[in-house]
């Protein structure tokens, strides 16, 4: 079945969600309530109103099936470069192994070098082991030691 890969709407926030919440990471982060809490959509509103974020769905047969955010962050380093950050790539559970993710990672590809980004990166947690192998296939490379403080 074909997939299209288009900008999030406000209605599809809770598949997004859902998609974020279908871990063992993302169970003790998302809230998964109806009606969805208030401040996903807040959230919704702040990313599609920037020009340097864009938070895309894959969709098949009308089904939201993937989810991706790229931000495009300006910079001195490199000469001035900017850079591609990859954020939140989900694809729904069953629709796993069947290209949806090798799609969505094309798509920010392709956009990074159109944005003439010079590098584009992500980061993912050391327990998904699964998701390391599947982005050294698309030729990322482990590079750096990401580090967090949580509030």
């Amino acid at each position: 079945m074909p997939i299209t890969i288009r900008p999030a709407r406000r209605d599809d926030v809770g598949s997004i969600v859902a998609m974020l919440a279908d871990d063992h990471l993302g169970r003790a982060r998302e809230r998964i309530e109806d009606p969805m809490p208030p401040a996903y959509f807040a959230a919704f509103d702040v990313i599609s109103s920037a020009d340097h974020i864009t938070l895309v769905v894959a969709e098949e047969a009308g089904r939201v099936v993937g989810c991706l955010q790229l931000c495009i962050l300006p910079g001195l380093s490199s000469q001035g470069a900017s850079r591609a950050l990859v954020e939140d790539v989900r694809v729904a559970t069953d629709r796993r192994s069947r290209g949806i993710g090798e799609q969505l990672l094309q798509w920010a590809i392709a956009q990074a070098r159109s944005r003439r980004c010079n590098l584009i990166e992500l980061m993912t947690h050391q327990s998904r082991t699964d998701a390391q192998r599947f982005y050294e296939r698309l030729g990322f490379a482990k590079s750096h030691f990401g580090m967090v403080m949580r509030f």
